[in-house]
């Protein structure tokens, strides 16, 4: 069991699968705060964003995953935050390189685009990969 706590948020398009991605989370053992929403009604996405930004910023949560329905408006929303290194991912292999060389600290799913079973694959590949540091970390201290 972990007591690592992950934070996850969502808008209006993406709650479906913050929901089943949450639970996923709570079965692997992490403690998850969700930050919203909590319904499919329509609400704006930077607001999730930047309140997963925040729970990261001040240390409340070590990691976190956001779902739209594209992934691109959440991941952009939330790197305007200097912490934060989320990534758009499509695949599992894209999870997985994203914490090898970049420390992504934040995992961006859209539930449009990427089906359930690629998205879980996805939160695996994110959760099991570290970042591999060397010559990565220069890289990353220039972001």
């Amino acid at each position: 069991m972990s007591n690592e706590t992950i934070v996850v948020g969502s808008d209006h398009a993406g709650f479906s699968l913050k929901e089943t991605l949450k639970e996923a989370l709570k079965a692997k053992g992490f403690e998850t705060l969700d930050v919203g929403t909590n319904s499919p009604d329509s609400v704006d996405y930077p607001d999730f964003a930047h309140k997963l930004a925040k729970a990261i910023e001040d240390g409340t949560a070590t990691r976190g995953v956001l779902v739209c329905g594209s992934g691109i408006g959440i991941s952009i929303a939330a790197n305007r935050h200097s912490v934060i290194r989320a990534v758009n991912s499509t695949s599992p292999e894209m999870a997985k390189l994203a914490r090898q060389h970049n420390d992504a600290n934040v995992l961006a799913l859209g539930e449009r685009l990427v089906d359930e079973s690629v998205a879980l694959e996805c939160l695996d590949a994110f959760l099991n990969t570290d970042f591999e540091g060397g010559r990565h970390q220069a890289r990353v201290e220039k972001i």
